[in-house]
């Protein structure tokens, strides 16, 4: 498959979600990383998003809250790229209801190919990496042939 290059500017546009169980570790992370995330245009989940602006002092973009459709507004914000960074605190260890929101919204990031970060471990390195404040171009995968393809009649995907 040949791939496309999608241009990521120095001004990248970051989400950041955390499960109910990760929202201080991603709180604590964010405040430590204030000076750098206030140089970018930061997304995140509704109660995340109100406790990061309130925290961080500036303005972050609240969308629905995760159980209520804000997984999959990333999800759909990456597809259409305009979400560059994922940074998502999530708990393994704790059954969430919209666990098919969360698969499909790490799903979005592997298949755009966009940076991802579960824990803050990976952000750290993630963040603190050179290309963070440089324009990239990352490869995605060619998807022009996937959606011009001849679908069978009884094919119901």
């Amino acid at each position: 498959m040949t791939v496309k290059k999608i241009a990521m500017k120095h001004k990248k546009k970051i989400a950041l979600v955390a499960h109910d169980n990760k929202k201080r570790d991603l709180t604590e992370w964010a405040k430590y990383n204030r000076d750098l995330l206030a140089h970018h245009a930061v997304y995140a989940t509704g109660t995340t998003g109100r406790v990061l602006e309130q925290e961080l002092g500036f303005e972050i973009t609240a969308l629905q809250s995760g159980p209520l459709g804000g997984d999959l507004q990333i999800g759909a914000k990456i597809a259409d790229g305009e979400i560059d960074f994922l940074i998502f605190f999530w708990d393994p260890l704790e059954p969430v209801p919209h666990d098919p929101d969360v698969k499909a919204l790490l799903r979005m990031a592997v298949v755009w190919n966009i940076p991802l970060a579960c824990n803050r471990t990976s952000a750290d390195f993630m963040i603190s990496s050179p290309l963070m404040d440089e324009d990239y171009d990352r490869l995605v995968p060619d998807y022009d042939a996937y959606r011009a393809r001849k679908i069978k009649r009884n094919e119901s995907h």
